[in-house]
């Protein structure tokens, strides 16, 4: 009824025991010349156009002098290629930067993709588990494109129908070590893309000199630090609450300091205030006239400094109610920054429970409801547990310094941020190399942002606080004084 093909039919069997396999030859069709020489003919031209579409001036470096010698004789092509190094090294040599962008890390980008990427892309895929051989055939992520900086390939990569951004975040490190880099940083483009970072070297590696004051009076963003792009590193203070964690010697100081630094032409236009609670009267109490009277160290004072900010937070509550939603900074209605170091010491390690829960009472006031009239609340940290600070999520801006473990880099940055490349656990313990040194994960983005904050000298601190003293009208209100 059916006919049968060629190979259907068992060939040359040997034995007919029931465990003697039965070998069958497969069909085999005959495809004409003149097909073959289509498809190869196909691939051939498509394959040239693709080259020049993705390559076109590796393309037309190779095309222009062939092209030349071809039609003029190999003098020309000769001249051509010496004319073009000529002009190139004049211009490397004379405006490096605009070479850089137009040709030097295009050029860097063409090597990389050719001799590192698509070199060992079949080999990482497999080994790391995104990629899969079935039935003899390679199911690879499509490389799309790579574009260098002057510290990092920028990896774009297109996922197999199917994968998350999860499955890629968990093999940062075969990643990293599969292409020869120091780390692998995930992000997404787009969906179904994946931007992958692999740093080529570190550029905060030297430390930076604290940062210049301001000329102009502003609430921010303050500039404390460089971001690892080169792009200065802009704090946002005003409109937000900012927890910074790190262990003892990671840079907690640099960040609270660049901070009073950027602030500091604000505070003398009397735009800004900056409470001050120095719990160790270590590190605050070094500037202690920049806050005049604003500064608590006992654990009693800084229960009655954070009560009277809250007090001043609902006073402004009760006045903007039905007329403004937003705070903006004047000199009847400053900005006002409470700044908090070591607030463990003060909602955990704190003896007395009645100043424990004064005082965890007030911040988590201020945290959930002052940002909106002008509050704002800088605290840090050495231990981010959540039995140490429990309103560690009601500060939308977080700060990861050099942590101990990493469980507590997801503690600070939230959950998947180490994942994603914040590896605050890995930063260097050496000051030189390591101080200031983090990751920020800010309240519009999930993606962590690694950073080092200036160095502000004992020098710096001591000129700052003798050019500047707070006048008599400085004092904190009390709860009784905030009636207007």
């Amino acid at each position: 009824m059916f006919k049968k093909l060629p190979g259907d039919e068992a060939q040359q069997l040997v034995s007919t025991t029931p465990d003697t396999a039965v070998v069958f030859r497969p069909a085999v069709l005959r495809t004409p010349a003149i097909i073959t020489i289509v498809i190869f003919v196909w691939r051939l031209l498509a394959g040239l156009v693709r080259l020049v579409w993705r390559h076109p001036i590796a393309s037309a470096v190779v095309t222009a002098p062939t092209v030349l010698a071809w039609l003029y004789g190999w003098q020309y092509g000769l001249s051509f290629v010496a004319g073009v190094l000529v002009g190139l090294t004049s211009w490397a040599l004379l405006g490096r930067l605009s070479f850089n962008r137009w040709i030097g890390w295009r050029l860097l980008a063409f090597w990389r993709l050719v001799w590192v990427y698509r070199r060992h892309w079949q080999p990482v895929m497999i080994i790391s588990g995104l990629g899969r051989h079935l039935r003899g055939r390679d199911y690879l992520p499509r490389l799309v494109s790579i574009r260098c900086t002057s510290w990092a390939d920028l990896v774009t990569v297109k996922m197999l129908h199917g994968q998350a951004v999860k499955d890629w975040a968990d093999r940062t490190d075969h990643l990293a070590h599969g292409f020869g880099a120091r780390s692998c940083r995930v992000s997404v483009a787009k969906a179904g893309r994946l931007l992958l970072v692999f740093p080529r070297h570190d550029p905060l590696a030297t430390p930076l000199p604290a940062m210049p004051i301001p000329d102009a009076a502003s609430v921010g963003p303050v500039e404390v630090g460089t971001c690892e792009d080169g792009t200065p590193w802009l704090l946002k203070v005003h409109g937000t609450h900012i927890l910074v964690a790190g262990a003892t010697g990671a840079g907690k100081g640099s960040v609270i300091w660049s901070t009073i630094r950027g602030l500091l032409p604000a505070v003398r236009a009397d735009l800004v205030e900056i409470w001050a609670l120095d719990p160790k009267r270590m590190e605050l109490s070094f500037g202690r006239d920049l806050f005049g009277d604003r500064y608590a160290a006992s654990p009693t004072d800084c229960a009655d400094l954070l009560e009277a900010a809250v007090a001043v937070m609902q006073e402004r509550a009760d006045r903007f109610a039905g007329l403004q939603r937003n705070h903006t900074p004047t000199v009847e209605d400053p900005f006002v920054l409470v700044v908090v170091d070591e607030v463990a010491f003060l909602t955990a390690y704190q003896s007395d429970k009645g100043l424990k829960l004064r005082i965890s009472a007030a911040l988590a006031t201020l945290t959930t409801q002052g940002r909106a009239v002008g509050v704002g609340v800088l605290a840090a940290l050495q231990d981010p547990r959540k039995e140490v600070m429990n309103i560690r999520n009601l500060f939308p801006d977080k700060i990861a310094l050099r942590l101990d473990e990493s469980e507590q880099v997801d503690m600070v940055l939230g959950d998947g941020a180490r994942d994603r490349g914040a590896l605050a656990d890995h930063i260097s313990p050496i000051p030189e190399q390591g101080a200031g040194v983090g990751y920020v994960r800010l309240e519009c983005s999930p993606d962590p942002i690694r950073v080092r904050a200036a160095y502000v000298s004992d020098t710096d601190i001591h000129t700052m606080a003798t050019g500047f003293t707070p006048g008599p009208d400085t004092a904190p209100m009390t709860a009784v004084e905030v009636t207007r």
